[in-house]
């Protein structure tokens, strides 16, 4: 009896050990998808990162806020109208309002101007400056 019992623990750590593995495997395939769509290197490495922070791609967020143009004017106005629709006190959904969210937050990340990496300061154009002694 103990025996088929250890072979019954033994069985089902390697079924989740591979659905876990084969998990991964999508997880890390859908990235690299994300990046070359997005167009590759810097640019696409940034969209499959923000895609992974708010758990929703541009173009999933751009459906559900039903914008086809990334401007912030008409994104902030789709998102007003919808999270206003969809607030619990006017019979609204709480999921729907947080998909909303959600997807404002995405687009967000689109539109905001990338920094340079830490340490690193924007040429300015002025030149080098002299420093005194």
């Amino acid at each position: 009896m103990a025996k088929y019992i250890a072979q019954i623990i033994v069985l089902g750590g390697q079924i989740i050990g591979k659905a876990f593995t084969r998990a991964l495997k999508q997880e890390i395939a859908a990235s690299q998808e994300a990046a070359k769509r997005a167009g590759g290197g810097q640019k696409g490495a940034n969209r499959a990162a923000a895609n992974l922070r708010t758990g929703m791609t541009l173009e999933e967020a751009q459906e559900i806020l039903n914008v086809t143009k990334l401007e912030p004017e008409e994104v902030q106005k789709q998102f007003d109208h919808l999270f206003t629709v969809n607030e619990k006190s006017r019979g609204g959904s709480f999921y729907l309002q947080s998909k909303v969210f959600r997807a404002k937050e995405r687009i967000d990340q689109e539109l905001k101007p990338s920094k340079p990496p830490e340490g690193e300061k924007l040429d300015t154009g002025t030149g080098p400056t002299e420093q005194k002694p």
